[in-house]
């Protein structure tokens, strides 16, 4: 199911939290919403949940407007908001079941939703428990299950792995990645290379407006601009590897890397490589190429750059 979000606008007061925003999430693709505090990720969020109504513009799930039609829109959506409410005294089990008839799940299939969602999420040998016995990350999969109870087609989870440790961080994102396969799933978080092993494509807003989209390799390139390489030629005098290098045709700068040992930084000409320059060149030599390695930019690089400019 997908999500178009048309011209979207949100406004407090003098404020805009969320400014003419337009883009669209495809079934079975998993969105990393990605945006420093403040620049309007969980307003959009709430206003694609039904949990807030846009002040201009519109979202549609699977066709269906939320301000025309906000309670069928809701049906196919399940949200997992930052703070994660749930009843600390219920036990899981029944926390579920109370889940499901709050989400209007029949009855007869009640029982098999509870069971299913105590499986994919892990909750086998702690269904007994009550909430507030239980760990920070098995409160975390006790707010998945009851997101997904009603199989929604449609995923909204506003920061899943907050709190966790390593290892539960890993088990979450893989039960992400493994929902995202079947149903919609935009996910928020701060945690950059979580986002990045588990999304499909991100999303960066800043300031209510969207600063950059695409896959992370994508968005790092863009970023990169020129191709920046690391070589490194052990035998032969620095000064004439140096010289040489700076003839190869599709170079525009060498610099030494400080670590010495005849490695330099290499950054080539706009829309040129120059690996096959570099790499003929030691052949014509007859010098040792240890290392030849691209640079590339961070995810973390590409965020600070387009949401401080």
């Amino acid at each position: 199911m997908d999500i178009v979000i048309d011209n979207l606008t949100k406004v407090y007061g003098n404020q805009k939290a969320v400014d003419s925003l337009c883009f669209t999430v495809k079934t079975g693709e998993i969105l990393g919403f990605l945006g420093p505090n403040g620049a309007g990720k969980s307003t959009t969020m709430k206003a694609i949940s039904c949990y807030l109504s846009p002040t201009l513009g519109d979202v549609k799930v699977g066709g269906i407007s939320v301000t025309e039609n906000p309670d069928e829109v809701k049906k196919h959506i399940g949200y997992l908001p930052e703070n994660n409410p749930l009843y600390m005294d219920m036990p899981i089990i029944d926390f579920l079941k109370f889940s499901a008839e709050l989400q209007g799940v029949f009855k007869e299939k009640t029982e098999q939703r509870v069971k299913e969602m105590i499986q994919v999420c892990g909750l086998k040998n702690e269904k007994y428990k009550k909430i507030s016995e239980l760990s920070k990350g098995y409160r975390q999969r006790v707010g998945l299950a009851q997101t997904m109870i009603h199989d929604p087609e449609v995923l909204i989870l506003d920061e899943p792995t907050t709190g966790l440790d390593p290892n539960q961080i890993v088990e979450i994102r893989e039960l992400i990645k493994k929902i995202g396969k079947e149903k919609t799933v935009i996910l928020s978080s701060h945690i950059l290379a979580e986002v990045e092993a588990t999304c499909d494509r991100i999303l960066i807003i800043n300031k209510g407006k969207i600063v950059a989209n695409g896959t992370a390799e994508q968005l790092r390139k863009k970023a990169e601009g020129n191709e920046i390489l690391h070589v490194q030629i052990p035998e032969g005098d620095h000064n004439t590897i140096f010289r040489e290098l700076q003839n190869i045709p599709t170079i525009s700068m060498v610099d030494y890397l400080k670590d010495g040992n005849n490695r330099f930084e290499i950054q080539s000409k706009e829309g040129e490589s120059s690996s096959k320059g570099v790499f003929d060149l030691c052949v014509k030599n007859g010098w040792y190429l240890s290392e030849l390695t691209p640079v590339e930019t961070k995810l973390e690089d590409v965020f600070r750059k387009v949401t401080m400019e």
